[in-house]
């Protein structure tokens, strides 16, 4: 298993034991408590193992090696897992904004209730701990550029969100406003939908082979211009792969240079590009014929 599929693993890991535990005190709290809202927050916890499952799985899938029915490899298998962890994410917003309109219609007749003060506690607690996760997955999603992971990261961000609707609740009913827990769950939901739209544009993007950043574009050609012998760059494309990248390039040399030559200074531009991007999965060079120096001279006696 290479390096960066370790540290995904590692992480997921942590997330999976974490989320266990989290989710089975939050559940006790809720109980003791009597805070409804608590035991779904509880809930929305849990689901984060079946998430980081979903993640998990798409890592591993995505670092199979290349074959002949995949000869360019399954990265965007970890897209796909992007775009379930979004579905998920968005599944949750709805269910905790019908929620929430649902406490208030209770409420309009007369049905607010009043949790227990540990419950105030058990979701300070989540959010404490759901930010860090947060932050841990967020740093490992970077270093390994897995979009999964990111998405992943993202999830935990909206269950402290979703833990800080929960403490917002339940201090507000205890403060004598029941109503304010079902109207920051509302508000909490559509934050948790923008997010879900923010992971599913990044995966659309990379599943359709868009091209890369213009800065990474410009800083490839400057790459590819410094190499000896290189007249000038004809063409430059590139194609996101998952979170890798594709790059197709036309360089112009010297006509009157032999194919051994040519190709040397093919290769060279070929190991410079994928040397200053790791993130490269492969750089196809095609070499056209510039004008020679010997028919340039010609031309300009």
């Amino acid at each position: 298993m290479e390096e960066n599929s370790r540290i995904a693993y590692h992480v997921s890991i942590v997330s999976m034991i974490v989320n266990v535990i989290l989710s089975l005190l939050k559940f006790i709290a809720g109980i003791v408590a009597h805070s409804s809202a608590m035991i779904s927050d509880a809930i929305h916890s849990a689901s984060d193992v079946f998430s980081t499952l979903i993640v998990m799985i798409g890592i591993y899938l995505s670092g199979r090696k290349a074959d002949r029915e995949h000869p360019y490899g399954h990265e965007k298998m970890e897209c796909i897992a992007s775009l379930l962890l979004s579905a998920i994410l968005f599944i949750v917003a709805i269910q905790i904004a019908w929620s929430g309109i649902v406490k208030i219609q209770n409420g309009l007749n007369g049905d607010f209730s009043v949790p227990g003060r540990l419950a105030l506690f058990a979701a300070l607690l989540s959010i404490v701990v759901k930010e860090w996760m947060f932050w841990y997955t967020r740093s490992a999603a970077k270093k390994t550029q897995s979009t999964a992971l990111m998405a992943d990261a993202w999830h935990h961000r909206s269950d402290a969100l979703s833990s800080v609707g929960s403490f917002i609740g339940i201090g507000g009913a205890l403060l004598g406003y029941p109503v304010m827990d079902p109207i920051a769950s509302i508000l909490i939901a559509l934050m948790i939908v923008k997010v879900s739209f923010d992971i599913t544009k990044v995966a659309v993007a990379q599943l359709i082979d868009e091209a890369a950043d213009p800065e990474i574009t410009d800083k490839i050609r400057q790459i590819a211009q410094t190499v000896p012998n290189v007249v000038q760059i004809d063409d430059l494309k590139t194609r996101m792969h998952a979170s890798r990248l594709f790059v197709d390039i036309e360089i112009a040399v010297d006509g009157s240079l032999s194919l051994f030559e040519a190709h040397q200074i093919a290769e060279s531009v070929h190991d410079a590009v994928e040397a200053g991007f790791p993130s490269v999965k492969h750089c196809m060079v095609h070499v056209n014929p510039a004008e020679s120096t010997q028919a340039k001279q010609t031309e300009n006696p």
